[in-house]
């Protein structure tokens, strides 16, 4: 019974941690982090303030997990969906990028609220985000050596290419008020794809990604 106990506790818990983020969110994004007061947050989240405080340190705290809580989606998800994919590195990449922009695509308010907010972090802050932003790109990363190393793509610099992508991806919720009455998400990623492969897939092998250059 106590294990019963616990973990409808654990789940009690999350759910409450994932009320409060989801309400930080929609409060910054109409007010900004500094003005928004716990008083405020505790009232969009139909929770106490001492409630808040039970799940955070303060203000700082809950910023720092709402930017952690989309870095972690992208670290759990990105890494699945590429080895879904398969062995081939170009399939692999576009299959990441494509769950990218998905993540992106379900949670645009909280990717807004990272560019706009996280220089307002402590440093350690901006430090745990940047280790992650590394972390996640390691997958997408991997891919590109790989298909370097078998020929199939142009050596060209991983970081810049890497972090290219990643632009690209944000751009989904940067631009939303350009491209969203313009391409539907599946339209965005295929225009995406065949333009970023273009410039990496060695001449020699474009024939064989015909599906992915032409959107």
């Amino acid at each position: 019974m106590p294990d019963v106990e616990d973990a409808v506790r654990s789940v009690r818990r999350d759910s409450r941690r994932r009320q409060v983020l989801d309400a930080a969110v929609a409060v910054m994004q109409r007010t900004g982090y500094h003005e928004m007061s716990m008083q405020a947050l505790a009232g969009e989240a139909g929770v106490s303030v001492g409630l808040l405080y039970k799940y955070f340190g303060g203000k700082e705290e809950i910023l720092l997990a709402a930017v952690l809580d989309i870095l972690d989606s992208f670290g759990d998800q990105l890494a699945p969906a590429m080895e879904e994919a398969g062995d081939d590195p170009v399939e692999r990449l576009a299959a990441g990028f494509r769950r990218y922009v998905e993540i992106i695509d379900l949670d645009r308010d909280a990717v807004l609220l990272t560019y706009r907010e996280s220089r307002t972090l402590s440093p350690a802050g901006r430090e745990r985000i940047k280790q992650l932003e590394v972390a996640t790109a390691a997958p997408l990363r991997a891919a590109l050596a790989d298909g370097v190393d078998r020929g199939l793509m142009r050596a060209l610099d991983p970081d810049l290419v890497v972090y290219d992508l990643m632009l690209l991806a944000h751009g989904w919720a940067l631009k939303d008020w350009h491209f969203a009455p313009i391409y539907t998400v599946e339209a965005f990623v295929r225009a995406q794809i065949a333009l970023m492969l273009s410039g990496i897939v060695a001449p020699a092998h474009r024939r064989r990604y015909r599906h992915l250059l032409e959107p």
